[in-house]
């Protein structure tokens, strides 16, 4: 399952790197063609990969939701979880030898 989902999130960053040559590429055709300026490319390009930034880290954050949502479903805990019980149970082995420090000894 998680071999899936690294694969989906490489496929993703895959994409992203064809689709920004093809955003290049074709601007620079337009540059070429006398189209646009070089500056109006480099401007555009600039806005088509910011806003490419943004629905990557979008979609970055859903796969997480979407993830975390399948390790609950499959009672599978995670670190955090983990590092947290194992807290609660120090402090609360603390707290009962302060208040029965003599309890379980011969």
């Amino acid at each position: 399952m998680i071999d899936l989902v690294k694969k989906a999130m490489f496929a993703g960053v895959g994409a992203a790197v064809l689709t920004k040559d093809k955003v290049e590429k074709s601007l620079q055709e337009m540059v070429d063609k006398g189209k646009m300026t070089a500056d109006e490319a480099r401007d555009l390009s600039g806005k088509i990969l910011e806003a490419g930034e943004k629905e990557t880290e979008q979609a970055r954050n859903e796969a997480s939701k979407l993830f975390t949502d399948m390790l609950n479903r499959a009672q599978v805990v995670t670190q955090d979880q983990l590092e947290s019980l194992e807290k609660r149970v120090r402090d609360l082995e603390g707290r009962w030898h302060r208040e029965f420090p003599n309890d379980g000894e011969s």
